[in-house]
């Protein structure tokens, strides 16, 4: 099982930590290549739009698991 690792990144403008497995952040990095985007760039969409009741590393699973599962249909998240 893979270790959960806590990462630091900027978002508009401030400093914020969230905590992945190597998996969920490789998948997550992999995300952001296909969206043409830099990783901060998708973590901040990914903060923008989450309810506030959910925590953000909760929120950044949830897109991957989302992405994943919608890949093999017609679009993804």
């Amino acid at each position: 099982m893979s270790r959960v690792e806590k990462r630091s990144v900027s978002i508009r403008g401030h400093r914020t930590s969230y905590s992945l497995e190597k998996p969920f952040h490789d998948e997550l990095s992999a995300i952001a290549a296909a969206r043409s985007l830099p990783l901060a760039a998708l973590i901040a969409e990914i903060d923008q739009n989450r309810s506030r009741e959910t925590n953000l590393s909760s929120a950044l699973r949830l897109y991957v698991l989302e992405w994943v599962k919608g890949r093999g249909s017609a679009g993804a998240p």
